[in-house]
């Protein structure tokens, strides 16, 4: 079975966050190329309203990102991406919970000294060697990302095959987790991620593949918990701007089947169709002091 509720409920999550899983992260791009809302927040006062906005919407927390690693992306430097990040970072770290999308260190320092949660490495500490050693030395908690590219997690066309998908996923995140163990981080900090779309293959089939074998991969993975991030990703069969539906959907079908954390770029709806999930009994009824 994925992670019970003993063990999330002892996990720097639910310690930090004051709420039990699941957990909505609200993706907050402040970039001018991502490909979810091009570049809709890099404007520091819009961004820093956007972030408001998704708590009062539902998310628990809001990650904030000042690199795309979508395909087509190349690798920022630590110094541009903190003075894209920091407006946002500094004007609520202390209101809001809030996570940083980062590969670089020294940008994972800076926010950490700020007072941010939770840093999310897409190169699963494999891009920077002093990632782990930052990360060791806060309490924060670290997510770290399968992605079939390295030593940096951008999507590049390079082919991917998987003789046994969930077991090579799940050996990658394991072995991640080790070693983020062994360089002094608590394994009750960590959330593992399995990565998605690109990040996973350029055939779309091991997406669906992935989640149709999600209890499988939660169980192999346990007793991490495990993070959805399928938010608008290019595997799913629609256009750009009608993904958010099916987005939400694929993730209830992870949570379902035991996800503990959904990261989504439309928080609003996200909330909604956990909610109706509820009531349909799909998912524990959420605590009073969390209803909406």
């Amino acid at each position: 079975m994925s992670a019970s509720a003993a063990v999330l409920a002892g996990h720097r999550l639910a310690r930090w966050l004051g709420t039990p899983a699941p957990w909505i992260v609200g993706v907050l791009n402040v970039t001018p190329d991502s490909f979810a809302d091009g570049g809709r927040f890099l404007a520091p006062e819009r961004a820093r309203h956007r972030a408001e906005e998704m708590i009062q919407e539902g998310a628990t927390v809001v990650e904030v990102g000042g690199e795309s690693t979508a395909p087509g992306s190349r690798p920022l430097d630590a110094d541009t991406e903190w003075r894209r990040i920091a407006p946002v970072l500094e004007a609520l770290a202390g209101r809001l919970p809030l996570a940083v999308d980062t590969y670089h260190a020294a940008t994972a320092a800076r926010a950490l000294a700020l007072g941010v949660g939770m840093i999310n490495d897409v190169s699963a500490l494999r891009a920077d060697p002093a990632m782990a050693e930052v990360v060791a030395a806060s309490e924060a908690v670290l997510v770290l990302m399968h992605a079939k590219d390295a030593p940096l997690p951008h999507v590049s066309a390079r082919p991917r095959q998987y003789r046994d998908l969930v077991n090579e996923v799940a050996d990658f995140l394991l072995e991640r987790a080790q070693a983020a163990v062994r360089a002094g981080i608590g394994a009750e900090r960590i959330v593992l991620d399995p990565g998605w779309g690109r990040f996973l293959s350029l055939d779309p089939e091991p997406s669906w593949e992935l989640l149709r074998a999600f209890a499988s991969l939660a169980a192999r993975l346990h007793p991490f918990p495990v993070m959805v991030a399928v938010s608008r990703k290019g595997f799913l069969p629609a256009p750009l701007e009608e993904r958010d539906p099916l987005s939400q959907l694929a993730a209830l079908h992870a949570l379902e089947h035991g996800a503990a954390l959904v990261r989504t770029h439309h928080v609003r709806m996200m909330r909604q169709f956990l909610e109706v999930w509820r009531k349909l009994g799909r998912l524990p009824p959420a605590p009073d002091s969390v209803r909406t």
